[in-house]
């Protein structure tokens, strides 16, 4: 049964993927989107103690996502008045449990019954991030697309790495914005 317990967490643990996840408003008209902003009180750091998210990470998250959607997109950021969309974002840091079992031996005794295995288990605990960028329809303030993506936190990065790392969970969550057609 403990077998069991544990291939089963591992298939889990297998199952949380890289890919971001996103979600949309079918009725919304994305091509009329060309201007956006910030929501007013947009913060990374607001309602978390987690060291890794901070001012620095708030810092280089708005500035990916402002990269991503000027020079990729071609959007251009304006005064939230004027915009036709306005961003948000949010992170949170989770721990997980990784569970590692293997066989170490096999001992097959001619002086006794039977056989047997010899497994050894480790289980280590790790941090995984999770971002989520909000776009939200300016004029109906509604809610039109969220992003998400998921990825385990590595610690004793240097800031180019943050800064790289960021860069590039920003374009993947971003890739799918506009939606594209789901045929």
């Amino acid at each position: 049964m403990k077998n069991i317990l544990i291939v089963a967490a591992l298939a889990l643990l297998t199952a949380c993927t890289q890919t971001p996840d996103w979600d949309y408003d079918k009725s919304a008209n994305f091509s009329n989107f060309k201007t956006f902003a910030w929501v007013e009180n947009a913060s990374l750091t607001k309602d978390t103690t987690n060291y890794q998210i901070n001012g620095l990470m708030e810092k280089r998250v708005r500035t990916a996502v402002n990269n991503e959607l000027t020079n990729t997109l071609g959007m251009t950021l304006v005064d939230p008045a004027q915009a036709d969309v306005l961003v948000n974002y949010h992170a949170s840091v989770d721990k997980e449990l990784e569970v590692d079992t293997f066989n170490t031996g096999y001992s097959n005794r001619w002086g006794y019954w039977g056989t047997g295995f010899q497994r050894d288990t480790n289980a280590r605990e790790y941090e995984v991030g999770t971002l989520v960028i909000d776009i939200v329809d300016s004029a109906s303030n509604q809610l039109i697309w969220r992003g998400a993506k998921e990825g385990r936190l590595k610690k004793k990065q240097s800031p180019e790495q943050r800064e790289a790392s960021i860069k590039k969970t920003v374009a993947n969550i971003l890739s799918n914005f506009p939606p594209q057609k789901q045929h």
